[in-house]
């Protein structure tokens, strides 16, 4: 059997693998982690985030998206609802928290551009739960940069902790020195 190397397009080479590219992932991660840092914080120093009242607003929330799983084409799609009944709600405090605290990691973690990627990735999952939640809002534009992020991760967090990190931490695969 002959093996075949599909070689990368020079622009995707560049916007994913070129640390001149970095400034521009830098822009596009500091505005991500701003508007993941504000949401975060918002939540965490609410008490109905976390706190006394940890839960409620959440539950509030939950109770709307369940709202929209009705009609011949819902919001929300049935088995999201089902997830959200049985699983969030059942504990909408420990949820609040995890999503209070979430957001603020995500934000935190490109606004350093420490383990870029990762927190991109848990960015986007949010958001992607957000919107299966049927809340539009903000949520495609920064799941679509988050997609941007992820592709770029080797880059993205170059002007940033990653540059020292990564070396320090190494890749599964290893680094390759040219």
């Amino acid at each position: 059997m002959q093996h075949y190397i599909v070689e990368e397009n020079p622009l995707s080479h560049f916007l994913f693998n070129n640390t001149k590219i970095s400034w521009f992932w830098l822009i596009v991660r500091l505005y991500v982690g701003y508007e993941w840092i504000i949401a975060g914080w918002e939540k965490v120093i609410s008490p109905v985030w976390v706190g006394g009242g940890a839960g409620s607003a959440l539950s509030g929330f939950l109770k709307g998206a369940l709202a929209k799983t009705a009609g011949a084409h819902p919001d929300v799609q049935g088995w999201y609802g089902v997830f959200l009944q049985n699983v969030v709600l059942t504990h909408p405090a420990l949820w609040s928290n995890i999503v209070a605290f979430g957001e603020l990691a995500v934000g935190i973690g490109l606004i350093l551009g420490a383990f870029t990627g990762i927190a991109a990735f848990f960015g986007l999952f949010m958001n992607l739960n957000y919107l299966l939640a049927g809340t539009v809002s903000s949520n495609p534009i920064l799941f679509t940069l988050s997609i941007g992020l992820i592709l770029a991760w080797k880059v993205a967090g170059y002007i940033g902790v990653d540059r020292y990190l990564l070396p320090k931490l190494g890749t599964p695969w290893g680094i390759v020195k040219k």
